[in-house]
């Protein structure tokens, strides 16, 4: 059975930074497709950055140069590193992998921002 097991989110004032992490459980490796999405009260569930099948990386406008996404050799993990957070990043925050060609998701975590 295929897991995804988010941690990290949490509330944190307007500038701050949180950091997000993503396990696959049982140490099963992804392809390699991991990523980040968010879905805010009232709006659809949106991409916020993602490594791809060829090992690229996709960030959405708004998150570009404030967040970095990472993953381990093994891809079993993805991080995303948020800084400069935003009252608009506040969120429920979703991991996304692809494994044994099936796409997964975690359960989500919520990243509150106070101004």
């Amino acid at each position: 059975q295929v897991q995804l097991v988010e941690s990290g989110g949490g509330l944190v004032q307007a500038g701050g930074s949180l950091r997000l992490t993503c396990t696959i459980s049982g140490r099963i490796a992804s392809s390699g497709v991991m990523g980040w999405y968010r879905q805010a009260p009232g709006k659809q569930r949106e991409l916020v950055a993602t490594f791809t099948d060829r090992d690229r990386t996709i960030y959405a406008d708004s998150v570009k140069e404030r967040f970095t996404i990472s993953r381990d050799i093994a891809k079993t993990r993805v991080v995303l590193q948020m800084n400069s957070l935003r009252p608009e990043d506040t969120a429920v925050y979703y991991c996304k992998a692809l494994v044994r060609g099936a796409f997964y998701w975690g359960q989500g975590t919520q990243v509150t921002v106070s101004s």
